[in-house]
């Protein structure tokens, strides 16, 4: 019977917490997993002002996306290949884009979709601390000679 309740009790929270961190904040923000269309900043946007205010640049594991809360941290990954990459949303796409993420072009190389324009994905929004510290591993491992895109 001790058993039987405590199974009940765990399913309950896990379902609640599962259906609590899918929920959206109202704003239209996506607080779930979601497959669509990555593309890349074109380089023209370069030095320019980003949403956040920050200067955009090429090189910085960022993106943009109008379904993406600005400042949070997520996990892209490329559907045809599973290569992996995290990025911050700093940025808003045009209210005419569909794609649901715009990544800068380090992160598309990554990928391996560069040379395509662009690839179906799926984007997993992930802590601050888990985005912190695989964006830091990953600028770590450009460093390291032979690395280079």
């Amino acid at each position: 019977m001790r058993m039987r309740l405590l199974l009940i009790t765990t399913f309950l929270a896990f379902s609640v917490g599962t259906a609590q961190a899918q929920k959206s904040s109202g704003s239209g923000m996506l607080s779930s997993i979601r497959n669509g269309i990555a593309s890349f900043y074109h380089d023209k946007f370069e030095g320019r002002k980003t949403a956040t205010g920050e200067i955009f640049d090429n090189d910085k594991f960022t993106a943009a996306s109008n379904k993406l809360k600005l400042g949070s941290y997520v996990k892209v990954t490329n559907l045809n290949n599973r290569q992996v990459i995290y990025v911050r949303i700093n940025d808003r796409m045009a209210k005419s884009n569909n794609r649901l993420i715009d990544l800068a072009s380090i992160a598309a190389k990554k990928l391996h979709f560069h040379k395509n324009g662009i690839a179906k994905v799926k984007v997993e929004p992930v802590s601050e601390e888990e985005g912190r510290k695989a964006i830091l591993a990953q600028n770590s491992f450009n460093l390291l000679p032979g690395n280079k895109l």
